[in-house]
């Protein structure tokens, strides 16, 4: 990373030729790995499997015609994980198995989610029984039985990777996400779907915005006030319409979709590598997050929708390339060892939703 932030501040990133419709068709392509057959999350510093990362994209690179190599990369994420006995958060481009900074509460939910949208049969079948080792460990690792929700008095590696969250909301969505999918495909399932749904609405919803953590902070938050719609813990109108309000109350869409939080300042207590980052997962406008929120305009707001999918093509235009993250003002990320990552995966979202 280090290396990369130094070339990018000498050289600028890279820039790619053609229309933007090409430049992420080439940002695709790039981020295969074609000696181990995986979509890796960029060409940049993060050339390594996420189970984060590829859940978001799998469904529209499935859509672009692309479910061979999501088959492949499915089985390749599967096999290491359970040579290492565990899914983890990430593989890196020498096949080493790790979790970064903690285990993820989300990598087993994206897994099992990208199973599902690739209809991968043959997949779950052949690693059926370390599915639902899986789930038993996240059932007794993530899991309270108590609560109905994410446990409280442990850590996991999440939306915002840096902060040491309680219970956080997406966390809980990805929880959701994971027992409803695992319903959908016949799967062991010991998460009691209805009464997890039941208690996030209860729990997160104050009327107008979805809290962040059980912490019940007033700080309203992109992640928080997206992924109940994106994992279906909710589909109200009305609920939207709030969140959307609160959201740009907070100028979590300006410059540009979306911001973790408009707080400059830690609202959580945060991993030791905030104070290397400066602030990288604080104000920051993030690409994957925002995609995620524009599936969710997509479907309730088609004038925003439009407002929005055409700021990221003049993005795209303007650095002729797909990068990770912005600061508040809407400049790329830059800090003296850290430059956003560029020609990210992500991009086959926004190719997927550019005609609406």
């Amino acid at each position: 990373m280090v290396k990369r932030a130094r070339r990018v501040k000498r050289e600028g990133f890279k820039r790619y030729e053609g229309s933007t419709e090409s430049i992420a068709k080439q940002i695709i392509e790039g981020c295969w790995d074609k000696k181990s057959k995986y979509f890796r999350v960029s060409t940049g510093h993060f050339n390594e499997f996420y189970c984060r990362d590829f859940g978001m994209c799998v469904e529209a690179l499935i859509a672009l015609g692309h479910r061979k190599r999501v088959l492949q990369t499915l089985d390749y994420a599967l096999s290491h994980f359970q040579q290492h006995g565990r899914i983890t958060t990430t593989i890196s481009p020498k096949g080493k198995c790790f979790d970064f900074p903690y285990y993820g509460a989300d990598s087993l939910p994206f897994i099992i989610h990208s199973l599902k949208a690739a209809k991968a049969n043959d997949l779950i079948n052949r690693y059926k029984s370390f599915l639902k080792q899986e789930t038993d460990f996240y059932f007794h690792n993530v899991f309270s039985s108590k609560l109905n929700l994410v446990r409280i008095d442990k850590h996991f590696s999440s939306m915002k990777d840096q902060a040491k969250r309680e219970s956080c909301c997406y966390d809980n969505c990805m929880l959701f996400m994971l027992a409803r999918d695992l319903d959908s495909l016949k799967l062991y399932n010991p998460f009691p779907k209805t009464r997890i749904q039941r208690t996030i609405l209860s729990h997160f919803w104050n009327g107008n915005y979805f809290f962040d953590d059980t912490g019940f902070s007033k700080v309203i938050t992109g992640d928080a006030n997206t992924y109940p719609f994106w994992c279906g813990v909710t589909d109200s109108k009305e609920v939207f319409t709030r969140c959307m309000e609160s959201m740009e109350k907070a100028r979590l869409t300006t410059p540009f979709p979306l911001k973790y939080t408009g707080e400059k300042r830690r609202i959580h207590r945060m991993h030791f590598t905030d104070y290397l980052s400066g602030g990288y997962e604080r104000n920051t406008i993030w690409m994957h997050l925002g995609l995620c929120f524009l599936d969710v305009v997509k479907s309730y707001d088609k004038a925003r929708f439009k407002k929005y999918i055409n700021m990221y093509r003049k993005l795209i235009d303007k650095y002729n390339n797909f990068l990770e993250v912005y600061d508040a003002k809407g400049r790329p990320f830059s800090m003296p060892f850290y430059a956003a990552d560029e020609s990210m995966l992500w991009v086959s979202k926004y190719l997927v939703m550019k005609d609406g």
